[in-house]
């Protein structure tokens, strides 16, 4: 198994993930794109000693973004929704925003 700070890239943080810990107890990750569910699913317990209930994967397309007359595309990146099993409580750092 890779190490779980290779598959977890970052917490993703917005007024929708905020809402859905709120309601669901879900978390919003940014994810290796090679990481596949069930890997995800043993970093988030090992990294924040939690249970998870599921896991959801989205693949993200990069946007294009135009530099003047020059235009490219960002790099397409994962994003994963984790649930909590009911009675979990999420890391203290989605706590504070």
């Amino acid at each position: 198994m890779k190490d779980p700070r290779e598959i977890i890239v970052r917490p993703l943080i917005t007024e929708k993930t905020s809402a859905l810990q709120e309601q669901a107890n879900v978390l919003c990750f940014e994810v290796a794109p090679e990481a596949n569910k069930i890997e995800i699913r043993q970093a988030v317990e090992k990294l924040f000693g939690v249970k998870v209930v599921s896991v959801q994967v989205v693949n993200m397309r990069g946007k294009l973004r135009r530099y003047g007359r020059f235009s490219g595309f960002r790099p397409d990146w994962r994003k994963a929704y984790v649930r909590l099993a009911p009675g979990e409580k999420a890391p203290e750092f989605f706590e504070k925003v």
